[in-house]
């Protein structure tokens, strides 16, 4: 009878070890077969935070690196910053400007429309070119010079000019100063109008000039003729006793000029 009870006992005891050990394997497969759901899913987050963005990139505009979206943003900021250097300035600045004696005023080494000129390319961001002489005949003295430019326009003169004008095709805007020689343009001015007046044509011209007197002198209307299928803009007449002696206020009036023309 002991060793029945006996052979009972050891049989439970087998039996109660056997549902032990099948019982730890059993969560030992689970916890195996969670683990790597976990680590995948601990990997498919630590991917997206480092593709997204981070705030500070967010905030700047700026995306992360080494995706498709910040090659596109960098080559456009490439292509901008090519196209500002390529584009420079649309407005350029021509003028004929002379030094010496001048009426009421004296003798300059700075002549009036260059200070005019200067000025209009400070506040526009022009480029400049200055209608100069191939022979610089032109007297110093103020009574001399007015005859030789009187001659030169009863001739219907055309004096030459040095060096190479501008590649106007550049340009949408062009100012043109010069002083009043008897109550027109300089007739080199003439020579610069009638050699680009293809290169001219459709442009917007913004004439200038510099006076004791003469105001404009019709400088708009005569260049309108000079150059057919251009458009001719509002012109700005300065005395050339301002241009040496107050040149703050030419400055301002400059300014409020171009203002008005939306520049």
């Amino acid at each position: 009878m002991k060793m029945k009870w006996k052979n009972i006992f050891c049989l439970m005891l087998t039996l109660v070890l056997l549902f032990s050990m099948t019982a730890c394997g059993s969560t030992q497969n689970s916890g195996e077969e969670k683990q790597p759901a976990a680590a995948n899913e601990e990997t498919q987050k630590s991917e997206e935070t480092a593709a997204a963005p981070s705030d500070t990139e967010q905030q700047s505009g700026e995306p992360a690196a080494e995706t498709p979206q910040s090659t596109e943003n960098t080559q456009s900021t490439e292509n901008t910053a090519e196209n500002s250097e390529t584009d420079g300035s649309r407005i350029l600045v021509v003028y004929f400007s002379r030094t010496g004696e001048q009426y009421t005023v004296g003798v300059i080494d700075h002549g009036n429309t260059a200070i005019v000129a200067e000025m209009i390319a400070e506040e526009t961001g022009a480029d400049l070119f200055e209608v100069l002489p191939v022979d610089d005949h032109y007297p110093m003295t103020y009574d001399e010079l007015t005859d030789v430019a009187k001659q030169e326009q009863n001739e219907n003169a055309r004096p030459a000019y040095a060096g190479e004008v501008p590649d106007l095709s550049k340009y949408d805007t062009i100012f043109i100063g010069a002083p009043v020689w008897w109550g027109d343009w300089p007739m080199i001015m003439y020579t610069f109008f009638e050699e680009n007046a293809d290169a001219l044509a459709g442009k917007n011209l913004v004439p200038f000039s510099t006076h004791e007197g003469s105001g404009l002198s019709g400088f708009d209307e005569k260049l309108s003729s000079a150059v057919p299928g251009s458009t001719v803009l509002k012109g700005l007449a300065t005395q050339g006793n301002d241009c040496q002696n107050k040149q703050d206020s030419v400055r301002e009036s400059v300014k409020e000029w171009i203002a008005e023309l939306g520049m």
